[in-house]
């Protein structure tokens, strides 16, 4: 971790982001296994650290897109246990009226242009905003999340060329959770993935993904370059997913062992290390911590039960938003 004690204000809220989107996986699990969620959905718990070390560089008018895994992506840049909760149950009060579900929330108000399911699909959206950023004179950076398993999509090297070519402000942040759903990323990506960007004369970064202040650190210098147009960039995040590819792939051992999410969990933990480092720099007490934790569960359980009991959208609906008016 880095050693200088610049803001501890930021430094509890990024620890607060990152407990939060563990809380949310949690408790999403949770009503999956007991079949209040319709549908299936991914969880983002282990790469916690890479949502929030990135969006904590971003601001409000700064835009995301996410992936199927989405969740973490969207509470780091701001979203709601309520809304998000509303959502995955199909409620009218969720971030899309309840008909999004876990895989395509979007939220306007903080720059999260949605997730996407299509395994890639928002790479095009991201550099879209992108260009209309350049085009607009703005000053705003679109960050897009994808896996190691969307380096395969043509799509990727199709958006790249043209980021390059307009030096786009644009950061495309690779989490590399080991996995390309049931393969392993060494089986199915040949060379090096930073290598790939840089064919387009891309700057490519690789750093710890569990590593919160280094995503971070790393972040707020590619923002501040893509403000001077200097972009785009490349960053390869080395993280991992605790869970299986979906909240159904339970028995995992015919393609990932027990012992290796064991070490990853007890050692690489990005919550655990973070936890650790915040109390020895004497920045927060255990007490603090735990104090903390408490109050994010009370939220969520407490945004949970709302959701549960809130109305699903009227039928009048089933047409709302398919065609322009």
């Amino acid at each position: 971790m880095a050693q200088a004690k610049t803001n501890n204000e930021d430094y509890l809220r990024m620890y607060r982001q990152m407990v939060r989107i563990r809380t949310f996986e949690d408790n999403a699990n949770q009503l999956y296994l007991s079949a209040k969620m319709p549908g299936l959905t991914h969880m983002y718990s282990g790469e916690e650290a890479v949502a929030v070390g990135i969006c904590e560089a971003l601001t409000d008018d700064d835009r995301i897109t996410s992936t199927h895994r989405g969740h973490g992506h969207c509470v780091a840049k701001g979203a709601e246990f309520r809304e998000m909760f509303c959502e995955l149950l199909g409620k009218q009060e969720g971030y899309c009226r309840g008909k999004g579900g876990s895989m395509h929330i979007a939220d306007q108000a903080h720059g999260n242009l949605g997730a996407n399911a299509i395994v890639g699909g928002s790479m095009g959206i991201a550099t879209g905003s992108a260009l209309r950023a350049k085009l607009q004179k703005q000053d705003d950076v679109t960050v897009c999340f994808f896996g190691d398993g969307a380096t395969a999509q043509g799509l990727w090297y199709e958006v790249m060329n043209m980021a390059a070519l307009w030096k786009l402000p644009v950061i495309y942040a690779c989490e590399n959770n080991g996995y390309s759903e049931y393969t392993k990323t060494d089986e199915i990506a040949a060379g090096s993935i930073t290598a790939r960007a840089e064919a387009f004369g891309i700057e490519a970064f690789k750093v710890d993904g569990q590593d919160v202040l280094a995503v971070n650190e790393l972040t707020q210098k590619l923002v501040a370059r893509c403000r001077k147009g200097e972009g785009p960039f490349f960053i390869e995040l080395e993280t991992y997913r605790y869970h299986g590819h979906h909240v159904g792939d339970i028995n995992r051992e015919y393609y990932r062992s027990k012992d290796e999410e064991k070490v990853w969990k007890e050692n690489r933990d990005p919550i655990i290390r973070f936890r650790s480092w915040l109390v020895n720099e004497g920045i927060v007490s255990e007490e603090e911590i735990e104090a903390m934790n408490a109050e994010i569960e009370q939220d969520a359980t407490k945004a949970v039960a709302y959701a549960e009991a809130a109305a699903y959208p009227d039928v009048s609906e089933v047409d709302m938003h398919v065609y322009a008016d």
